[in-house]
């Protein structure tokens, strides 16, 4: 009879993960909490703690009257959205080809897509910012999002997902008469539904958050996003406010919070089942 015995070393690991895990998450959540205390209490009360503290919308209702934000949210909806619509588009027929058709240069091209990887979009800005001047596009929302309308993360995650699907139902799908195109839409693409979710999270949340691109390229209210918008708050004649800029904060990563927090759990799974197979 063999006995079995517990193994310390991996019950040890397991503390230790646990134990990092919720120091990064308080080292995470103690700025979001600081946030939270300002935007809700008066200004005198930003650099001390007090329960008597009182609680006020006033900082949400400044912050709204003191920048165009209506405006601004439509630019950022509008401009993610145009970013993700073409990025879904160009990474799925681009993943699709790599991971599913044979053709020369195939590997070389899927290398450079994986180089662009490792090029950081601000080397880019002074070449991207002279293409939108000579395409007449300075000052737009398109010109802050033509540059990012094509995404090697989101290829390179597409790919190692469409070469898990078995060809057995390419082959399945062509005997019923379907295109390869319909083959993509109808086969590949509803498999890859939590991808399609992660990515997009990544996606929305990295150019909502996007500023120095946005700061250079435009420079009139009707076509900047929210982060331009928000340097408004720290360029008063009366000092910094960090209430009504928390507040300001709050209004503006709101949205990402809830998405993640809707999606979070597709959002983990998709990168668990993307590894390079």
């Amino acid at each position: 009879m063999i006995s079995q015995t517990s193994n310390p070393f991996g019950e040890h690991n397991r503390t230790l993960e646990t134990i990092s895990a919720w120091v990064l998450g308080l080292l995470w959540l103690l700025p979001l909490l600081y946030a939270v205390w300002t935007a809700f209490h008066p200004a005198e009360f930003a650099t001390r703690f007090s329960l008597s503290a009182p609680l006020t919308l006033k900082n949400f209702a400044n912050a709204w009257d003191a920048a165009p934000f209506p405006r601004y949210f439509l630019n950022t909806f509008l401009l993610v959205t145009m970013i993700l619509a073409a990025q879904m588009t160009l990474a799925t027929l681009a993943a699709y080809a790599f991971a599913r058709f044979e053709f020369r240069g195939s590997n070389v091209m899927f290398m450079l897509v994986l180089l662009q990887l490792m090029v950081m979009p601000d080397i880019l800005i002074v070449e991207n910012y002279n293409t939108m001047n000579l395409l007449g596009l300075r000052d737009t929302i398109l010109s802050i999002g033509l540059p990012y309308f094509a995404s090697a993360f989101g290829i390179f995650l597409l790919r190692q997902t469409f070469k898990t699907v078995p060809r057995e139902l390419d082959e399945a799908a062509t005997v019923e008469g379907a295109s390869a195109l319909q083959v993509l839409m109808q086969v590949y693409v509803p498999l890859a539904k939590p991808i399609y979710i992660a990515f997009g999270l990544v996606s929305i949340s990295t150019h909502w958050n996007n500023f120095l691109w946005p700061l250079i390229v435009t420079n009139s209210v009707e076509s900047r996003p929210l982060t331009v918008g928000l340097q408004v708050f720290s360029s008063t004649d009366q000092g910094v406010d960090w209430s009504i800029i928390t507040a300001a904060t709050l209004m503006t990563s709101a949205p990402l919070l809830l998405a993640f927090l809707l999606f979070q759990r597709q959002f983990v799974q998709s990168f668990m089942r993307a590894g390079i197979r």
